[in-house]
């Protein structure tokens, strides 16, 4: 089944999440650059949303159409990084079932 991946990551990350990508074999994917916000009083700060940051904090957006297998492996990569971080800003990713696609 396709479904849609969406990742987010302070841009530090850039290298680390496109070898992540490759690794779960999603092969094609979009980025944009983003900023991401802290706002103390906001539901992104309470859920740890770009935690290390109380002003902008660049970051990257990405995402692609792809095999929910390949997914799950990507989500399983992302989460031994952020096991291994020394940061307060983790790789996030949420996962997007699609109805129909052409």
């Amino acid at each position: 089944m396709m479904k849609l991946v969406i990742v987010t990551a302070v841009s530090e990350y850039r290298e680390a999440v496109k070898k992540l990508f490759r690794m779960a074999g999603i092969e094609r994917f979009s980025g944009s650059e983003i900023e991401g916000y802290n706002q103390v009083a906001s539901v992104a700060a309470q859920t740890g949303w770009f935690q290390g940051s109380a002003f902008g904090a660049d970051s990257e957006l990405y995402f692609s159409f792809t095999e929910g297998a390949k997914i799950d492996q990507l989500i399983e990569q992302l989460e031994q990084f952020n096991d291994n971080l020394e940061t307060n800003n983790p790789i996030r990713a949420a996962v997007i079932p699609i109805e129909k696609f052409i």
